[in-house]
């Protein structure tokens, strides 16, 4: 003979009919058979209008983002059929007016005598609790926001940049470039990977030496490895070592670039003139910091920090089928863009300035000084050979003169000129590059593709700086 569970609950109803919480009856078919106060209070629905019916049809049929929520599916009903509890934290219930409220419930199953007679909800409205939740989170986020927007104004302070950078090779003012040493102050602290990506000649291997520099790992080496300086088959025995009679050639063991670069850092630098078995047995390393010898059986562990850097479009390398996505993903974690010097051509006097202090040095020269005529014919130039280019320029003058200021006297094809900025004030330069990026990205600031992307800022950096520069879409 079936139980009646409203018989069973009543001896407890008025402690229920007290309690905050809303409380659901079930019986053993699902239907209502109590509802407390404080439920009606919640829902808008009063208990005669729900008692003896399916619950779930009046305030519990659809999903927060209006999807059906069929009542085969209701945790509150599957309780009832398998007899297991449930706490649910991500649903809502609606209200007899329409609107809805996000719940926490328990869905708990009532024995007796060990059999299932039905089942007890009970639920809290937790939206004050939620608020309170996206208050907070939009005070840490404005928190966040004021402490990138000082961070980013402060990295353009020229004296900090000079006195932070100085002797490092990396100089310059350009908006883009202090950009860039941003990222690498950021993620030079940490161990995770890093890819450069940069045309010929802007100084990769700079950027990999600062980043070893002022990591943890100073102190330990820097291991360099020219990817297309190998064969495929000289380059794994280069990474991974080999043992003795491994193959024709090899009379003693020998350690590879991994093992010595263990505790430090590794650099591959023309990452993109891998092989494709190369590419798979440097993917196991970057998965599992372990490899063996070539010829050889024992695993050898080791602790190291990846740099990568290629001149090569690398995500169009993979949809040719060239390079390994996965591998691609592994070394693409945190990637730094080395501006071409046509992209900073308002840093070429004080590149002018440090290249020809070193020159002076290893020359015996004393160049005091570069004209104005020549800075101007320097800038005009499109630089397809970059800051090398322009080292061998320089180098090649400071060889004729015998004066203390520099004249450039060689001839450049003027066909790709840029425009000359280094007269104008850096505000300047820094709003023209802005409008120019946003241009090409239709003015889309966050995303893959967005601004904010390509200038190496976080999105809430880059809307600061278009506020204060008064940069608006025309």
């Amino acid at each position: 003979m079936p139980v009646n569970i409203k018989e069973f609950l009543a001896d407890s109803q008025l402690l229920l009919n007290a309690v905050g919480e809303g409380v659901y009856g079930f019986d053993r078919d699902g239907n209502a058979v109590f509802v407390n106060p404080a439920s009606e209070q919640m829902t808008g629905w009063k208990s005669e209008e729900l008692l003896g019916k399916n619950i779930h049809k009046y305030h519990h049929h659809t999903h927060a983002n209006g999807e059906h929520y069929p009542s085969e599916e209701c945790n509150i009903y599957n309780t009832m059929r398998d007899g297991v509890e449930r706490k649910i934290t991500d649903e809502v219930f609606w209200r007899k007016d329409g609107t809805s409220f996000p719940v926490e419930y328990t869905s708990t199953p009532v024995f007796k005598n060990g059999e299932l007679i039905g089942a007890v909800a009970v639920f809290r409205d937790v939206s004050q609790q939620r608020l309170a939740d996206s208050n907070l989170r939009a005070a840490l986020k404005k928190v966040q926001d004021l402490t990138e927007k000082l961070q980013a104004e402060n990295s353009y302070l020229q004296e900090e940049i000079n006195e932070n950078w100085h002797g490092s090779g990396l100089e310059g003012n350009s908006p883009k470039f202090l950009a860039m040493l941003q990222q690498i102050k950021l993620v030079a602290q940490t161990d995770s990977t890093v890819l450069i990506l940069g045309e010929n000649g802007t100084g990769k291997e700079l950027v990999a030496r600062n980043l070893h520099q002022l990591s943890q790992r100073h102190n330990t080496p820097l291991v360099k490895v020219n990817c297309a300086a190998f064969s495929s088959n000289l380059l794994e025995s280069e990474l991974f070592g080999h043992e003795k009679g491994a193959f024709t050639g090899a009379s003693e063991k020998r350690r590879g670039r991994f093992e010595l670069a263990d505790k430090g850092t590794l650099f591959l630098d023309e990452i993109g003139e891998l092989s494709p078995d190369a590419q798979s047995k440097l993917l196991r390393v970057l998965q599992e910091r372990e490899f063996e010898r070539v010829g050889g059986s024992k695993t050898i562990k080791v602790d190291i920090r990846i740099i990568a850097a290629t001149n090569q479009n690398l995500l169009a390398m993979v949809e040719e089928g060239k390079f390994r996505m996965d591998l691609y993903y592994r070394l693409n974690v945190f990637p730094i863009i080395m501006p071409s010097l046509r992209e900073r051509i308002e840093d070429i006097p004080l590149l002018c300035h440090s290249i020809l202090a070193q020159l002076n040095s290893k020359l015996n020269k004393e160049i005091k000084s570069i004209s104005k005529h020549s800075l101007n014919k320097l800038a005009s130039y499109h630089w397809p050979g970059n800051i090398r280019e322009l080292q061998n320029i320089l180098e090649r003058e400071v060889i004729l003169t015998t004066s203390t200021t520099l004249h450039i006297q060689q001839k450049f094809d003027k066909s790709q000129s840029v425009v000359r900025t280094f007269k104008k004030p850096l505000a300047d330069i820094e709003k023209a590059y802005i409008v120019e990026v946003l241009n090409e990205c239709n003015w889309r600031i966050g995303g893959k593709n967005g601004a904010a992307k390509i200038l190496g800022l976080p999105d809430s950096t880059l809307r600061s700086r278009m506020i204060k520069l008064k940069i608006q879409r025309s």
